[in-house]
């Protein structure tokens, strides 16, 4: 009672003297420097839980610095706090009487970048926005592109296994009418999957590379859309050059279609 009353003293003479904002920019709201005076500081904060995010961002969301008094801390507005920040999905915030405090975080998980309209977005497994990709953290997620395409990287992931030794030259998958797949591989080419046996359009793609090195050749694209063959568009100098060995001795039987 001692200590509140002459707190209280002190609080009304700082303002109607005028200095209440200087004395709050240098020992916090005055009721926190009450809670400080009588020995219940917050001198320690336990985060559990985190893995992407970094403590000193937890910090800073849930507004904790050192002219916090755990006494008149509100550990709801904390959780809610905490809660508006993407990454994290749920928080739980305890008093822990006299100096500490403990977060409980449940994050959501980075699972991929989804590219929309030449902006790029973190998504979850489920394909939620989490946050815009402005973190170096996450560069090494796979990228998917196109409208409905968040909501679809499971399929996409499922292409990349499939694909075994090319899965390090494939850079990022298109969907093209919220049906099918155009992969881009690390030197530009593309390649159209069909809508059904996508898998199997990529096996057979590690197939022609092995055998004909296909992705190092003078192509545009390849299309895998059709069971039966694989149609290519070469690069215009590619172009010409066949054009004209074509002409000096035509080429017959089955291959590669142009």
């Amino acid at each position: 009672m001692t200590v509140g009353f002459f707190a209280a003293v002190a609080f009304v003479g700082l303002w109607q003297g005028g200095h209440m904002n200087d004395f709050i920019a240098k020992y916090g709201e005055p009721h926190h420097a009450v809670g400080r005076m009588v020995g219940l500081s917050l001198e320690t904060v336990t985060i559990s839980g985190i893995s992407q995010i970094r403590e000193n961002e937890v910090l800073a969301a849930a507004g904790l610095n050192g002219k916090i008094s755990l006494a008149f801390l509100d550990v709801n507005d904390v959780r809610e706090r905490l809660e508006r920040v993407p990454l994290i999905q749920s928080a739980s915030v305890r008093k822990l009487y006299p100096n500490e405090l403990a977060i409980t975080l449940t994050e959501r998980e980075p699972y991929a970048i989804w590219q929309l309209n030449g902006e790029l977005f973190i998504t979850s497994a489920d394909g939620t926005v989490i946050d815009l990709m402005q973190d170096a953290r996450f560069a090494d997620l796979p990228l998917v592109v196109g409208d409905l395409a968040n909501t679809h990287t499971k399929e996409y992931l499922a292409l990349l296994d499939a694909a075994g030794p090319l899965k390090g030259r494939i850079r990022a998958g298109t969907l093209v009418s919220g049906r099918r797949w155009t992969l881009k591989m690390d030197n530009g080419l593309d390649v159209r999957l069909p809508e059904v046996g996508a898998q199997e359009a990529v096996a057979r793609l590690v197939k022609l590379d092995r055998e004909q090195k296909i992705l190092d050749k003078d192509v545009l694209a390849i299309d895998l859309r059709m069971p039966d063959r694989v149609v290519v568009r070469l690069t215009e100098e590619a172009a010409s050059a066949r054009t004209e060995a074509m002409k000096k001795k035509p080429v017959r039987g089955k291959g590669i279609d142009t």
